[in-house]
């Protein structure tokens, strides 16, 4: 009865979920703008949420808990904070200027803006950034469902691969029929399921963990526990030094490089709701992220209560948001529907990750490879078409590197997101901040910061010690040195002097007898 009650929970989640690709792929869709950006016609609330859904993935409701159940405190605060000053800084920086330029050049994926921001007429700077994009949204993508498969397994017994293929099929069917506007609007539901799920999960874990002092109690026993300069580790507490948080804070750093979440950005509707989605995803990462902690906390004190397992390592603490889900379900019809909501609550993490990052490879190869780059002229239907094709096939590779149950989740998304913050990151903030930047110092960074994480990731972390840190910023700093040096030692760009600025224009108009100022609008900018 209670597994009924829980797949019932499932099964309306995923209709709801077909429905609303099914209601968007009535909507006309004439052109690429419209698929792939949704006309921009995103809302405040639906751009930061989608955004923020967009990103989380299944490591928040599994990867935070777990990291802070083993290893207490510090790793996953200061991973959080510097996730949550990264989200802030990327809206307040990026946001703005991302979208006026994009208007501006007629860009609707991230390798035009970088083809047209530098005047690359030979597009090798749309190749490369969409390769790249490629290379890690298809591991990246096979990790969501990976996890999918796992997830139905454990619950309910269903085989792996079966269960993995309904999953992908149902992400792959909404994303088809309903592009840019029902991955947006379905992310916004799954960050309303995560949210519920956190709330529901949260309330009910304390009470079987005795409490909020019964928590801290338990926690307080173990050294290093709950301190931000120590670890909890082999039994005892290790340093944590200033080297470990500015390794665990550069996870801030992969924002500005994040194709899934800058298209949010460019889709916006109109920019003086820029500032209220700024605060709207600020604050949900936040609440989030550091309720997610603090449930790694209470799981714990609810394993040495005997309510569930006690775990031994992160990989098997991962778990713990879905064991307290089964005691919940155990206590009544209610508690069982409640609990396959907090269950949903994962799954949505996973598929609003994996949706958008279909929808922005499929961009990468059907617009900017296809016929940016070898120049396949086709019609604007048959361009939807081709879309359509290239995120069915981008599916089906996930599913071949997803096919091993036993491959790796969680190694695979902080490997993918190092690689778009070094490869994106500072080619994004230098093209919207310096106009001293050149094509051949973009293409510089670009190709340097993705090529370091293969190399400090392979060749220099396991070496240890003060070479043990996040690939990200090494990586970051190799690729924003290369821009720099590249750029001042090539010659002037033309773009200096011809390239529009992205600060709106204010132009006087009479209306009436009055003198009234007019913002500048779509297309105005000061050059």
């Amino acid at each position: 009865m209670t597994q009924a009650l829980i797949l019932t929970s499932f099964a309306v989640y995923l209709l709801i979920m077909l429905y609303v690709g099914y209601y968007y792929s009535r909507q006309k869709t004439a052109n690429s703008d419209e698929f792939y950006l949704g006309g921009r016609q995103l809302g405040s609330f639906v751009a930061a949420m989608s955004a923020e859904a967009s990103d989380m993935s299944s490591w928040l409701l599994m990867g935070i808990p777990g990291l802070a159940y083993i290893t207490g405190l510090a790793d996953p605060f200061w991973t959080v904070l510097g996730l949550s000053i990264g989200t802030y800084m990327n809206w307040l920086l990026v946001t703005r200027r991302l979208r006026r330029y994009t208007i501006r050049l007629g860009a609707v994926t991230i390798p035009e803006f970088y083809s047209k921001r530098f005047r690359d007429s030979r597009n090798i700077l749309m190749c490369i950034s969409a390769v790249i994009i490629l290379i890690f949204f298809v591991p990246y993508t096979a990790s969501g469902f990976k996890a999918v498969g796992t997830l139905l397994h454990s619950l309910f017994g269903f085989p792996y691969h079966e269960s993995m293929l309904v999953g992908a099929f149902i992400i792959v069917a909404y994303t088809v029929m309903g592009g840019f506007m029902a991955v947006s609007m379905t992310d916004l539901i799954q960050s309303i399921v995560m949210t519920l799920a956190l709330i529901f999960i949260v309330v009910f874990a304390l009470e079987i963990a005795g409490g909020i002092q019964m928590v801290i109690y338990n926690a307080e026993r173990l050294p290093g526990y709950l301190s931000l300069t120590e670890t909890h580790a082999d039994g005892g507490a290790e340093p944590y030094g200033w080297l470990s948080i500015v390794s665990m804070m550069a996870w801030g750093l992969g924002y500005f490089g994040m194709p899934h979440i800058l298209l949010r950005f460019m889709a916006i509707k109109d920019e003086r709701h820029i500032a209220v989605s700024r605060r709207i995803a600020t604050v949900w990462v936040v609440f989030s992220m550091f309720v997610a902690i603090l449930l790694g906390f209470i799981g714990y004190s609810a394993a040495c209560l005997g309510a569930i397992p006690l775990f031994e390592s992160t990989s098997a603490a991962e778990s713990t948001i879905i064991e307290l889900s089964r005691v919940m379900a155990s206590h009544g019809a209610f508690a069982a529907l409640v609990a396959g909501v907090v269950l949903a609550g994962i799954l949505a993490c996973t598929m609003s990750t994996a949706d958008s990052q279909l929808l922005t490879a499929a961009s990468s190869f059907s617009d900017n490879i296809l016929q940016d780059v070898l120049h396949v002229k086709v019609s604007a239907r048959t361009s939807m078409t081709v879309a359509r094709l290239t995120i069915v096939a981008v599916a089906l590779v996930a599913l071949v590197l997803a096919w091993n149950p036993d491959s790796s989740i969680f190694n695979v998304v902080a490997f993918a997101w190092a690689g778009f913050g070094a490869a994106f990151g500072p080619v994004m903030l230098s093209s919207l901040f310096w106009r001293r930047t050149t094509l051949w110092g973009a293409l510089a960074g670009m190709v340097s910061g993705g090529v370091m994480v293969f190399v400090w990731k392979y060749g220099v972390r396991p070496l240890g010690g003060v070479w043990d840190m996040y690939e990200l910023l090494p990586a970051f700093l190799v690729s924003t040195l290369c821009i720099v040096v590249v750029s001042l030692c090539d010659r002037v760009p033309s773009s200096m002097t011809s390239t529009p600025s992205c600060r709106p224009v204010f132009r006087k108009r009479q209306t009436h007898g009055q003198t009234q100022g007019k913002s500048g609008t779509v297309g105005q900018w000061d050059s």
